[in-house]
């Protein structure tokens, strides 16, 4: 308010100012009468013609001072109109900036707080037997996992984690794919995680017309999984010093469970070097397609992969689909259209025909990778393909790791 009175005062005074000026500039020249002239008729004729000119003159030299002056005055109340308009952004911001150094500084703190927190506090050297030293980055893996999953559980009491290794790219649906997936996981007990990746998910062996497509499997993928609190809650107490994917793997903690996977992966690794020294990496894993089509999971019916849904119809499809040699498919003769299967009774069998196949060819606890009800689901040459046992199938022999 005070300011606006400043302002209005300083207008009223230049205004007063000029004209003021106004007036002692006219009146000057026409009360100016010098005693040396005589009042005569022709002289009178020649002064009066002389004070016209210099009456012109001076208002002419007023007109420009006053258009001067009043300009002068203008901007002057424009810097006085601007300088307040200043001060009283900066008065704002000052405020403002303070409010958001407060906020920022405590978002800092709690970050740095967080950070502290989620560190690993063991860095500790690990002690490992002999024959595994060079194996030992496996230890500090396990141990990791360990700690950072009891944090999340435990101390963040978070119902539902995400495991995403710091070598793995995502797809644009990565998200959406677990949220979609993440019902279905609660809902069904015979489910116990669900992963992002296809172990032959190579291009040529995945349907790319079909990113929608999801499977059961009993063999656990990891390189980007999901799975709960409650069974986290069974695993941690009994959590290995190493080699902590293949223990997931093994009977007594799969319990027949399965995990949920896609038709083509959510992830592909890059990681070429690691502990692993590049295992599968230069043969197949860097041939993994990774999804490109955003898929809206969770607007769509996933209840097909309830067990009791997906076994009926699973099973069905399979040992119903025309019996072929490796032979037969590889040539194209095959005249009708549809899935085909292969049978197989061995694991030699099984690993010879599928390393032609170009699939990958280890068990992990008697388990083939994808495999379910021991049925291992791929494409060859635009047609679904199932490798699979006998139907009589009677479970997974863990001697034929």
């Amino acid at each position: 308010m005070r300011k606006n009175q400043f302002i209005g005062v300083t207008f009223v005074c230049v205004c007063l100012w000029v004209v003021v000026t106004y007036y002692l500039f006219l009146d000057r020249p026409l009360n100016h009468k010098p005693d040396q002239v005589r009042d005569t008729p022709q002289l009178h004729d020649n002064i009066s013609l002389q004070k016209q000119n210099q009456i012109e003159e001076h208002l002419n030299l007023l007109e420009s001072k006053l258009k001067e002056q009043f300009l002068d005055g203008e901007k002057l109340l424009q810097d006085l109109k601007s300088i307040v308009k200043e001060q009283q952004l900066s008065v704002k911001a000052s405020e403002d900036r303070g409010v958001g150094e407060e906020e920022q500084l405590g978002r800092q703190q709690e970050e740095e707080e967080d950070e502290q927190i989620n560190q690993q506090p063991d860095q500790s050297d690990i002690t490992v037997p002999p024959k595994e030293k060079k194996f030992k980055g496996y230890f500090k893996i396990a141990r990791h996992y360990g700690w950072a999953l009891n944090y999340t559980f435990f101390k963040f009491n978070f119902e539902t984690a995400i495991i995403v290794e710091d070598d793995l790219d995502i797809a644009p649906d990565f998200f959406e794919y677990f949220l979609g997936t993440y019902p279905i996981l609660k809902r069904d007990p015979t489910l116990w995680c669900v992963s992002a990746w296809n172990d032959n998910g190579k291009v040529g062996l995945v349907d790319e017309n079909a990113p929608d497509l999801l499977y059961r499997t009993d063999f656990f993928p990891g390189l980007g999984w999901m799975l709960t609190k409650s069974i986290w809650a069974e695993l941690a107490p009994k959590w290995p010093s190493s080699y902590w994917d293949d223990w997931v793997r093994q009977p007594e903690q799969r319990r027949n469970r399965a995990c949920i996977r896609p038709e083509i992966s959510r992830t592909r690794t890059f990681g070429k070097i690691g502990v692993s020294n590049g295992h599968f990496y230069e043969k197949h894993l860097k041939y993994i397609k990774l999804n490109e089509k955003f898929v809206p999971f969770t607007q769509k019916n996933l209840s097909y992969l309830l067990k009791d849904n997906y076994d009926v119809q699973f099973v069905k499809q399979v040992y119903e689909s025309l019996v072929v040699s490796y032979q037969e498919l590889k040539s194209g003769s095959i005249v009708s259209q549809g899935s085909v299967r292969i049978p197989y009774h061995t694991n030699d069998i099984y690993k010879r025909t599928a390393k032609m196949l170009g699939l990958m060819d280890d068990f992990r606890s008697g388990v083939p990778r994808t495999g379910y009800r021991g049925v291992v689901s791929f494409l060859y040459k635009g047609r679904r393909v199932y490798l699979a046992p006998n139907a009589n199938w009677k479970g997974y022999d863990p001697g034929w790791s």
